[in-house]
Order: C-alpha cells, then structure tokens, then sequence
C-alpha cells in the first residue's frame, strides 16, 4: 500500500531550499484559508492531516462568523481534517522565502468528506458521472483586471502603467501592444505555471484597459479543472504583487468597462475517451442537446451560485458579454451556452454565466449538475438563438443577489447535486453576508439623497 507521505518525501528531497508551505482550502466564497507549515511538518500533514476549527468554513466574505452556518457554537465549534490533494504540492514561485502551497480538501474525524467543503461538493456531482461510465472533459478561463496597486490601495481603480510607461485607457480587444506592455509579468506567470504543472496556454488582452484572460487547457478529470482554476488564481494574484500591481477577479471592478467571467468549457468522454458530443456537423437530439436543456432549465436557481456576491449582479447588461437569461446558439457570444465550432470530434460548448468571483469548484458542480439532470430527464433546450441574442433572449434571471440566494435557498435541484447539508451552509453565509451588505450606507446614497430627501 502506498505511504501518502512519499509526496512529500518526494518533493522535499527535490526541492532541499524549500522552508515552508502554504496549506488551503477555498471556502464557499472562494477565498484560500488554511496555515502555513514548517519544512518539517510536511510529512505529518500527508499522513495525518491538519486540523482547523470548524467554524473556518462557515465564515462570510469579510471573514466574520456566520452561527447560522451551524459550524460555529452548535458543535463547540469542533476541529475538521484538513489532508492534501494529491498532485497539488508545488513550489510557489512569487514568494521571496523559498515556499510551497498545496491545495487541501476537508473530511471529519471519521474519514467522510466534511460537509461544507465545496470540493468535495464538486466530487459529489462528479461521482454522478462515473456512475453513468462518463468523464468530464473540462477547462476555466478566467478574466481578470491589472490595476495600479498604490490607488488600489488607497480605494481607486487605475489602469496599472507597463514597461513602456504608457496607461491603458481606451477599448482594446485583443490589443498586441497591450500584451507587450506586460510581457515581463506574463513571462513569469507563464514560467511559473510550467513549475506548477498548471496547462496555462492562450493570453488574451480583454475588453477594457488592463482586463486579461489566461485560457487553461482542458483536463479529462473535472477534479483537477478546478484545482488549475484556483492555483492560477493565486498564481497570478502573486505574480502581480511582485511586480508591483494588483490583480483583482471581481466580477464588476469598472462601472464603464465590461465585467470579469469564469468560462467553463466541457463535454464528456465515454469509457474509452470518445467524445460523446461528437457527431455530423448538424447537431443531432441526444447528450449535447439534452445536457444544454438541463443547463437552460436549472440556470435561474443556479444563480446564486454562478453570482455569489452583490458585485456579481452588476455585470448581467445588455450588451456587455455577460448573459441576460437562458439560451443557447453556435458559435454566438450572446448566449449563455455557446457550442464551438471546428472539428466534430473536439465539439463541447463554452458556459459563459459565472463571474470570476465565483468559486471555481461550485461554478463546475453547477454547470455538471445542470448537464446531468438535462441528460437524464432528455430535456430539449429548444431552437438555438441565432443573430443577436440580447435581442431575443428574454430575461429570466432573479431580481438580484438577495433574490438569487432565496431561489437558491427553495432548489431541490441544488441540494440534490450538492448535498442539502453543503446547500445550507452556503445560503446560512450568503444571507449573513446581504444583511451586512444592505445594512450599510454608501457614499452614493449621501450624494444622491441627503440634499434631495
């Protein structure tokens, strides 16, 4: 039987500098919580774990305490087993003192996944699949924003100066300059993701000064997919700060520039690799189409999920790439559900719904939850949305955030998929978080209202 404490025997011996190493889970909000372990701790957090309060993972965005959660005084807010993952220790290339991080998933005392960890709600809805002999072939591209970090810093937004000193201002898609301007950054988070085993690929100047994308080639293990998603994040969020920026993936940082979104690209591989979505170039009913239709039907009480935070809602406009309500099309960005073009044999489609705050883990489960109750309920998506579909697609997501959580909240279909215990610490937080959130008052209410009232 293996020792699980090889990989660490392993990857101490290869890398002798290394002095310590970052140890996290992302909790439901996706933020990275967990401790930093000695060199010599190592090996005893891969054969006994790590163990961390309860409560950690009922805490809201601001890192407040959500007793609602059931994970605070309800248990005396006992201890949880954090253990590794395996194939995820590596080096973290942007730290000055020779460092590591590994991504962690949590279980009780017992040994059964912990309820609340949103990994092992994305294992859950994997297992669905394997249960019908089926693979998940899946990939997240992630759009961020590079802004100045001493503004940021003092609560301004501005758009970061590269090495040529010029300011991005205008709309550049795609913008070769806007790259080169970055290139010494880039060039390090690409070296860097090699050093992490990370399938980094395509970079893509955005829709707006200092907006980015960094496409990750697909992984025939969803597990992995999401893994990928949350060590980029760090990654780049690292880089940046070494180079003196900040990068920020909220999903609406700009009022006047086009929003952040986590695209998940996916199709399904059968027992021997063959993609099941493949076929003549009209698409024909069966999987694809079905998985699409379960995808449509479940989207609106997926939202809260997919928007997870008030910033969130501030990205769904017309016009602006991001979705307006449930449809699909070929190879057209204004659907939420875009089938690619190109070879039959690669055919999978894009979900374009998520914002990149939203945690990359749920953002997966959702979306193969969706496929799998379309393909086992046969649902029909209908025809596709052809020409403009902001035109055409009528609006039917919730009303808001608070709307969004409620939906959530009611979802037989989520707590199905996720499990009803994850499904209710996930809306025990998110509603702490809105009556926080709408509790306060900000500036723009004094400037619109303390006058005119």
């Amino acid at each position: 039987m293996t020792d699980p404490a090889d990989e660490a025997r392993r990857f101490l011996a290869e890398h002798p500098d290394i002095r310590q190493i970052e140890a996290f889970f992302t909790d439901v909000s996706g933020i990275a919580r967990g401790k930093v372990l000695r060199r010599e701790e190592l090996e005893a957090a891969f054969s006994e774990g790590r163990p961390l309060p309860g409560s950690i993972f009922g805490l809201d965005i601001t890192g407040r305490d959500v007793e609602e959660a059931g994970l605070l005084w309800a248990d005396g807010d006992a201890d949880r087993v954090l253990r590794p993952v395996p194939g995820t220790l590596t080096r973290a290339p942007w730290r000055e003192t020779p460092s590591a991080l590994m991504l962690m998933t949590a279980v009780e005392r017992d040994g059964r996944p912990m309820h609340a960890d949103p990994r092992q709600a994305l294992a859950r809805v994997v297992g669905r699949f394997a249960e019908m002999k089926l693979t998940p072939v899946a990939a997240i591209e992630l759009e961020f924003y590079l802004v100045d970090r001493a503004a940021a810093q003092a609560g301004r937004l501005v758009p970061p100066a590269g090495q040529t000193g010029w300011l991005q201002r205008h709309l550049q898609a795609c913008h070769i300059d806007d790259l080169a301007d970055f290139a010494p950054l880039f060039d390090d988070i690409y070296a860097a993701a090699e050093t992490m085993g990370l399938p980094a690929r395509t970079l893509i100047a955005e829709y707006a000064p200092g907006q980015f994308e960094v496409v990750l080639r697909h992984r025939a293990d969803a597990m992995r997919a999401a893994d990928d998603a949350i060590l980029l994040k760090r990654l780049v969020k690292g880089m940046a700060e070494r180079h003196g920026l900040a990068a920020t993936f909220m999903a609406k940082p700009h009022a006047e520039h086009s929003g952040s979104g986590l695209h998940v690209h996916v199709s399904l591989a059968d027992a021997g690799g063959a993609n099941i979505f493949a076929g003549e170039h009209e698409i024909a009913p069966g999987p694809l189409l079905h998985a699409l239709g379960g995808l449509m039907a479940t989207m609106r009480e997926s939202m809260g999920i997919l928007a997870p935070n008030a910033n969130s809602w501030r990205r769904f406009r017309p016009g602006s790439y991001a979705p307006v309500g449930p449809g699909w099309g070929i190879d057209n960005r204004t659907a939420p559900l875009r089938v690619t073009r190109g070879r039959t044999e690669t055919r999978h489609f894009e979900h374009r719904v998520a914002g990149a705050d939203a945690n990359p883990y749920l953002a997966l489960a959702v979306v193969l939850a969706g496929m799998h109750w379309g393909m086992v309920n046969e649902i029909d998506p209908g025809l596709p949305v052809t020409g403009n579909g902001y035109e055409t697609i009528r609006p039917d997501f919730p009303a808001g955030w608070t709307a969004a959580i409620e939906e959530a909240a009611r979802s037989a279909f989520l707590a199905d998929y996720l499990g009803a215990d994850f499904l209710n610490v996930f809306v025990a937080v998110k509603r702490a978080e809105a009556d926080r959130f709408n509790a306060l008052v900000p500036d723009i209410d004094l400037a619109w209202y303390l006058r005119t009232a």
